[in-house]
């Protein structure tokens, strides 16, 4: 499985369409996504799944009132639940010099019931694309995965929680299945030798741990990992803890993870719940880094931090205080199409 900063063939999205992702705040939800297109599609193609002719058509409207470059931008009409791609979407690998689709089952995040629509996207984007689909069986049991609960560097390491595969109890995605289990399964799926584990991540955190807002590759060597300075927040000490966890992590060549402290944003309550506000949930484009904001003191340092780890190519921040009222900002909407290898 390719690090996200290698070159992309193409980014994946869904059109937004529920409405009840974003009770109250729907209206502004499609500008944001239209920011997204235009900042992608200078460097690739912009892949993007309408669940009907009618989302078709909002989506071609929208993108040409924001200027986006709508000869790099492709629409396929797949039926979809909800439509966040990280998790949802076709998992990409490498083999032999080909692209292929890990093929994982998705659960709604053992969570929701609606997501049989959702779990059948990796299928229809191999159908469209004419790629191979390489089923992710362990034990004899289809492997439930979500895109976000993984990052990988693109050599042989990946980052993921206890938390979220790991809890015995609270969203489990596959009952029974252990630590040995998941870092068999990610050798024989993805090419992952060395699985890295941090603890917990966010609170707010719909998934129950995904590692895309806590902790990210930016470098075969480098990690960005989430630090609260505020000791009263309920962040503070399992951030401190994986932090602590992380300065001895060693990659799959035996050296030591090098790891840069990215801040978190203030707190950020709607309607009485904490949202999953993270600068960790940015995703790697060709043409550039684009980042979530919280219209908060610390969009400039996080921004500061990934524009000196990301030299060559610009890092651009995206509002993203509506689109964090879904749960879930840019990372959670997006799923990138290696180049072939």
């Amino acid at each position: 499985m390719p690090a996200e900063w290698e070159r992309h063939e193409a980014t994946w999205l869904t059109w937004p369409h529920r409405l009840s992702d974003w009770p109250g705040r729907f209206a502004p939800i499609p500008w944001v996504y239209g920011e997204i297109v235009r900042k992608l599609a200078g460097g690739e193609i912009v892949r993007i799944v309408v669940p009907t002719r009618t989302h078709e058509g909002l989506a071609r409207r929208a993108l040409k009132k924001v200027g986006a470059d709508t000869s790099r931008v492709e629409l396929f009409r797949f039926p979809v639940d909800r439509g966040w791609n990280r998790d949802m979407g076709p998992i990409f690998v490498h083999e032999r010099a080909k692209t292929a689709i890990a093929r994982f089952r998705f659960s709604a995040w053992a969570k929701y019931p609606d997501w049989k629509k959702d779990d059948r996207v990796p299928e229809r984007a191999a159908k469209a694309l004419g790629l191979p689909v390489r089923p992710v069986v362990w034990n004899d049991r289809p492997v439930v995965m979500e895109g976000g609960a993984i990052d990988p560097n693109g050599r042989g390491s990946l980052l993921t929680t206890e938390e979220c595969l790991l809890h015995p109890t609270v969203q489990v995605r596959n009952p029974g299945f252990t630590r040995a289990d998941y870092e068999g399964l990610f050798r024989a799926s993805l090419g992952v030798t060395n699985v890295l584990w941090l603890g917990a991540g966010i609170a707010g955190d719909d998934t129950h741990g995904h590692v895309d807002d806590l902790c990210r590759f930016v470098r075969p060597d480098t990690a960005v990992l989430c630090v609260e300075k505020n000791a009263g927040d309920a962040n503070y000490r399992p951030l401190a803890e994986n932090w602590e966890r992380a300065q001895g992590m060693r990659l799959e060549d035996g050296s030591k993870l090098q790891v840069v402290p990215l801040p978190m944003p203030a707190p950020l309550v709607f309607s009485g719940q904490r949202l999953p506000a993270s600068y960790a949930n940015f995703y790697v484009g060709n043409a550039a880094v684009i980042v979530p904001t919280f219209n908060d003191a610390a969009d400039r340092v996080a921004l500061g931090t990934l524009a000196d780890l990301f030299p060559d190519r610009p890092v651009v921040g995206i509002h993203a205080l509506d689109l964090v009222w879904g749960l879930g900002t840019i990372h959670c909407l997006t799923r990138q199409e290696p180049a072939a290898g």
